[in-house]
């Protein structure tokens, strides 16, 4: 893998940037609507859902994503809630209609893919979403809801493109818990919101509307999950861990976050020595720019590269790859990721010391 030179000191183009730009790390008006209309969809609170839908209208919000909310919520909170909130919309719309508000229709979902089945797509899906391949003794004892989960929900539902993935983990997350006695799969969406871009604020945005909108009891016991969460990631970085997508003690801060104009995320990564990620790809792929120590980097089937500060490294779209120290000092690195409607990191099998180690 090609890689270049920086051309000015990258220390003082991060002093710019720092200086210069201001990242929004809370949701925005329109995702803020879109947690109330989740939530009191899957609870069915219909006359708090008509004020939420009239807010989510004037804050900007399509007829046809505030739809996509309401018909996701039937994989959580059964097609009785759905068609409840349906209902409350249709009346909404012709009651704004009568008084000469036509509301935007919005998109409509892109077609299939056709060379591909149900199970094929939404597998693809979920494991992009996830980071990894869903396996558990729940999809052992029964095959059929697996089937269904990745057929139908992250198949028919998640592949529907009128709403981005990050914006269905906030609706997810939020009528989760708006419906309680759902805190395994809401420590699971937490997790899987952050995979997909959310940010601690954004989280804690989510619980804040919650604990004030829904309820104090909902939105306590989300924050007492959420705070186990990002302490459970916080230990997954700084321990070496079976089940950590990492080997050794990385620290993970991020810079940049997608939103409705850059679909790109980027964050400073640093690694102790001898710390490193598991083999890995990027379905847009990835750019690593080493801002401190040296780097290993290598592409599966190919050498392993020795990198140092202010060198960048292109990796290609779908090609696995991984990245760390060396054994003797820490390095930190920018990873940034484009176009992430493509999906995200796909976290496969650990580095072992033996390909850590080669020299080749």
């Amino acid at each position: 893998m090609k890689y270049l030179l920086i051309g000015l000191s990258l220390s003082i183009m991060m002093d710019s940037v720092k200086a210069n730009t201001v990242y929004d790390e809370s949701l925005n008006a329109r995702q803020q609507c879109i947690v109330t209309i989740a939530a009191f969809t899957a609870n069915g609170n219909l006359a708090k859902l008509n004020n939420a839908i009239h807010e989510g209208l004037e804050a900007g919000l399509t007829v046809s994503e505030i739809k996509e909310v309401i018909i996701q919520m039937y994989a959580y909170a059964g097609f009785p809630r759905s068609l409840n909130a349906l209902h409350t919309m249709m009346d909404i719309l012709k009651e704004r209609k009568s008084k000469g508000i036509n509301d935007p229709e919005g998109k409509k979902s892109s077609p299939y893919p056709n060379n591909k089945s149900s199970l094929e797509f939404g597998s693809e899906n979920q494991t992009r979403l996830v980071g990894s391949p869903v396996k558990g003794d729940v999809y052992e004892f029964a095959p059929a809801i697996d089937q269904f989960l990745k057929e139908h929900l992250f198949g028919d539902i998640f592949g529907r493109d009128i709403l981005d993935w990050q914006t269905r983990e906030v609706a997810t997350i939020a009528a989760l818990a708006s419906l309680g006695g759902t805190d395994n799969q809401l420590r699971s969406h937490f997790k899987v919101g952050m995979n997909n871009g959310l940010t601690k604020d954004q989280l804690d945005n989510i619980v804040s509307i919650i604990r004030t909108k829904v309820g104090e009891t909902e939105g306590n016991n989300a924050a007492k999950i959420l705070r186990a969460v990002l302490g459970l990631e916080e230990g997954v970085k700084k321990e070496k861990s079976a089940n950590s997508n990492f080997v050794g003690t990385v620290s993970v801060k991020m810079l940049v976050n997608p939103d409705s104009l850059f679909n790109t995320q980027m964050g400073a990564v640093t690694f102790e020595p001898g710390a490193r990620t598991n083999w890995h790809y990027h379905p847009s792929g990835q750019i690593l720019i080493i801002t401190d120590g040296t780097a290993y980097y290598q592409e599966k089937g190919k050498p392993k590269q020795i990198l140092s500060k202010g060198q960048i490294v292109k990796c290609p779209p779908n090609v696995q790859h991984w990245h760390g120290a060396t054994q003797h000092g820490s390095m930190t690195h920018l990873a940034l990721t484009p176009d992430l409607k493509m999906g995200g990191v796909v976290w496969l099998q650990k580095v072992t010391d033996e390909e850590y180690e080669s020299k080749k």
